[in-house]
């Protein structure tokens, strides 16, 4: 499929639902296909994130990944209150690199979504915000590592210091006015880093996860457990809310296994560790409320996953994440403001 193409059924889904959204105020484009142009191929492992800005101070439940005219879209509904600053919007590292482009507003019923666009296009690269969006990511880190909770269960402690911890690479790819893809966040600070000065910060990033060290062959013996735990976890009737039950159905399924097959194939094994672990960590989330005996039976492929990256209790991601935040952020935040003074290469947000 053409990104054109999905385009076009991301517009037709707006003007057939978006809009008739309570306190519908706007939609654009944000992610990975930001960016593209519209006779590029999407890829089968791609999805197009659509945010939809609603008025009012509690949006309901995002509705996520699902199927819409042949494309797979992930919806995400964000309160006008959070973009209504520009100000706020630049120092926001998610929020700020598709409002910094004009090509993508899908709609906008009264002209607030294109002021808003204008301004944060004017100040997007500018050092001072830059910064700003790099401090935002950096405070994630450290927030995130510190709040890991030691009474939760395992599966959601892993998730607890996950994503914290894969955040060092988005302050690198903030700094190089890179799109903060969250999937193929460790391919994309690669790309920053290697070659370069930066190399042995890069093998310090994978080295945090604990998967350096990590071959082709035991990337795929875990990626051969997460579709296993994926396929499992996609055919229980899901009672449980959670913000990311649609990433776990069967239309997901390209982008949750099949990209991190794609990866390992590609030989970023090791980049793929990342997401494998956090579709694991999330099955089972699923599992051990809906479905508790597959929990029970898929969970020791998951430990033997953590195991190799050197994971087997809370006091384990509790060092891992105090190592990260004492040791390696620091370094992250240096190398981020070099990139920031020496002037990223040219490229367009969301690139």
């Amino acid at each position: 499929m053409r990104v054109g193409t999905a385009r076009k059924a991301a517009h037709d889904w707006v003007a057939r639902h978006g809009r008739a959204l309570p306190r519908f105020a706007g939609a654009y484009f944000s992610g990975s296909t930001v960016g593209l142009d519209a006779a590029d191929t999407l890829s089968p492992y791609a999805d197009v994130d659509l945010v939809v800005a609603l008025d009012t101070p509690r949006p309901p439940p995002k509705p996520g990944k699902f199927r819409h005219a042949g494309a797979l879209l992930e919806v995400t509904y964000e309160p006008w209150a959070a973009l209504a600053s520009p100000h706020a919007v630049l120092g926001d590292y998610h929020l700020a690199p598709p409002l910094a482009r004009t090509d993508t507003l899908v709609a906008d019923p009264d002209g607030r979504l294109a002021a808003l666009v204008a301004e944060v296009a004017r100040g997007f690269a500018r050092p001072e915000h830059v910064l700003r969006r790099c401090a935002h990511a950096a405070g994630r880190v450290r927030n995130g590592l510190a709040a890991i909770p030691a009474d939760a269960p395992w599966h959601q402690q892993v998730t607890a210091w996950l994503f914290p911890s894969g955040v060092t690479a988005h302050v690198l790819l903030v700094a190089a006015l890179r799109n903060p893809t969250i999937r193929l966040r460790y391919p994309a600070v690669r790309e920053v880093l290697v070659p370069g000065p930066h190399e042995g910060l890069y093998e310090d990033l994978l080295g945090a996860l604990g998967c350096a060290h990590l071959d082709r062959a035991r990337v795929t013996e875990h990626l051969a457990v997460l579709t296993e735990t994926f396929d499992a976890t996609s055919r229980v009737p899901v009672r449980t809310p959670f913000p990311y039950a649609a990433d776990l159905r069967p239309e997901a399924r390209p982008v949750a296994v099949d990209g991190s097959a794609d990866l390992v194939a590609r030989g970023l094994h090791r980049e793929a560790v990342f997401w494998i672990v956090a579709t694991l960590a999330r099955c089972h989330t699923v599992l051990a409320a809906d479905a508790p005996a597959a929990h029970r039976r898929l969970l020791p492929g998951f430990r033997d996953v953590l195991a190799d990256l050197g994971l087997f209790a809370y006091a384990d991601l509790r060092a891992r994440g105090e190592r990260t935040a004492a040791a390696l952020l620091p370094r992250v935040e240096e190398a981020a403001a070099r990139l920031v003074r020496e002037g990223a290469p040219p490229t367009r947000p969301g690139k």
